[in-house]
């Protein structure tokens, strides 16, 4: 045998990855072979691979169970780590360690994105002296994840389980895309937490796709098949740059997909009455541009990403159709981290407010809301990024500071003519104000006294006069709101704000 031969059938046999029984389960769970994600997740005939002989030696060790190497999508230069679960359900040995710390300092030094197609049972065992605890162990991998994260675009798509330590991976991206059926991440499995916690727990209850998607908030979106988590990589990672250097991504300008409503006719002007942010989003941005990120977690909040004239921009929004929009603390958490997300990478912010504030009472404080407020408050301030608040309807207490009102140098605040900005709405501030008035009145008389005093409080707070005190930079017809936004998202590109000399904040989280 040539050595020609014996290499082109050593790389054909490494190919196939793990024993056929491995493939036709994954088939039978809807799972792809991790060189077909690759595949389709990457421009023809792009994908560089290193490393694909580590462990060749070893029949039943292909590649070491993980793929790695260079590759483009849409013309630009990423990074990709991918378990194999046909080769001992993707586990780590001390060469899959080392293969995953060299792509990681690859793309550091790159400055291009890293995308980590994950798909396995965590370390293996027989391994751990040689890739557990060292320099080059696996914890070297999170601790990379950190130094990269707002350098580089980290996304993780999860196919399958992501268990142990190695649930780490996804927690450190900035994305966490999630199969339902398949996708799980959890420090110790359902039989592990019997044996050591004496909890009966389902996969599912304990890890699964759509817990973390709507109740743990570690995924961000979840799908139903592993094309459509590969489409919606892509979809990301359109918006964002290379690398932290570089401006966000500009794409042909598309007129928005009107309802046919005017948005006076969208937004109620009962302040207290529900409506679905998502109608009005709809009329601000390109169509088709929408990216929701964090869908089914904290649904009182909306955030996502869209394009406005092309422009790629972060969006943080109320939604009153889910708890009237009230912040508590999961929504502060997830608008939060979005926040940081963006001004990381140079994404323009805009924020729709429409906010009675922060919620409430025993529960909420216990859960540590004040914390929470803080670290969303925090996000805002640190946000280097161009940024526009819109005032849709109302943006009272706290609210109007998490929601980066004027206090919180946004280019410019603007609100729709029927906004309010108030310490609280007029039914609560006048009950506060003049619950033992009322109560000293005549019943027959107490509603025309209550109505007179919000009719009062609503002229003390009407916008035309906070525009009057340049509280509010302009007040905007709702048709007119998208030619606003697209005039002045375009005059604040080249804007620049210099970070504070300082290593970092300590932060309230």
């Amino acid at each position: 045998m040539s050595y020609d031969q014996k290499l082109l059938e050593t790389i054909a046999q490494v190919e196939k990855g793990g024993a056929p029984k491995y493939h036709a389960k994954n088939a039978e769970a809807g799972k792809l072979f991790a060189r077909e994600r690759i595949r389709l997740l990457v421009d023809a005939d792009s994908f560089v691979e290193d490393g694909k002989l580590a462990n060749n030696l070893d029949a039943d060790l292909p590649s070491d169970g993980v793929i790695t190497g260079l590759g483009r999508i849409a013309g630009r230069t990423v990074a990709i780590m991918a378990n194999d679960s046909t080769v001992k359900a993707g586990s780590w040995g001390a060469r899959t360690v080392e293969k995953i710390l060299r792509i990681q300092e690859t793309a550091k030094a790159s400055r291009c994105p890293l995308l980590y197609l994950v798909d396995s049972a965590g370390a293996r065992i027989t391994d751990q002296v040689d890739m557990f605890p060292g320099r080059r162990g696996a914890g070297r991998i999170f601790y990379n994840e950190v130094h990269l994260s707002g350098v580089v675009p980290q996304i993780c798509l999860l196919f399958g389980p992501s268990a142990a330590g190695g649930a780490y991976i996804p927690a450190f991206c900035d994305l966490v895309i999630m199969v339902d059926g398949n996708a799980s991440m959890y420090l110790g499995s359902p039989r592990m937490a019997e044996m050591v916690i004496g909890e009966k727990v389902t996969l599912e209850e304990m890890g699964g796709a759509k817990m973390h998607c709507s109740v743990s908030g570690v995924g961000d979106v979840l799908v139903k098949t592993e094309q459509e988590a590969i489409a919606a990589a892509k979809q990301y990672l359109a918006f964002f740059p290379e690398n932290f250097t570089k401006p966000a991504p500009r794409a042909e300008l598309k007129a928005p997909k009107h309802s046919g409503k005017r948005v006076d006719e969208i937004i109620p002007p009962d302040q207290n009455k529900p409506f679905d942010m998502h109608a009005l989003i709809t009329e601000l941005i390109d169509e088709g541009s929408w990216f929701e990120v964090k869908k089914l977690f904290a649904q009182e909040i909306i955030t996502g990403l869209a394009r406005i004239g092309g422009q790629p921009v972060g969006i943080v929004a109320n939604q009153p159709k889910y708890k009237g929009g009230v912040l508590f603390v999961d929504s502060a958490d997830k608008a939060a981290r979005f926040i940081w997300l963006c001004d990381a990478f140079n994404i323009p912010l805009l924020y729709l407010a429409d906010v009675p504030g922060f919620m409430i009472g025993t529960k909420v404080e216990r859960a540590g809301i004040i914390r929470a407020g803080a670290k969303m408050i925090s996000a805002v301030s640190e946000a280097s990024v161009p940024r526009i608040c819109v005032v849709v309807r109302k943006a009272y207490g706290a609210g109007l500071y998490a929601m980066s009102g004027p206090g919180f140098a946004p280019e410019a605040t603007l609100a729709l003519p029927q906004a309010m900005i108030a310490v609280m709405g007029p039914e609560a501030a006048v009950n506060a104000v003049y619950f033992n008035k009322i109560q000293e009145l005549p019943e027959a008389e107490r509603p025309a006294f209550v109505q007179k005093l919000r009719d009062e409080y609503k002229q003390d707070v009407d916008i035309y006069k906070l525009a009057s005190e340049l509280i509010i930079d302009a007040v905007i017809p709702g048709d007119s709101l998208r030619g606003e936004l697209l005039q002045r998202y375009a005059l604040y590109a080249e804007r620049f704000q210099p970070r504070a000399e300082k290593k970092h904040g300590v932060y309230p989280v």
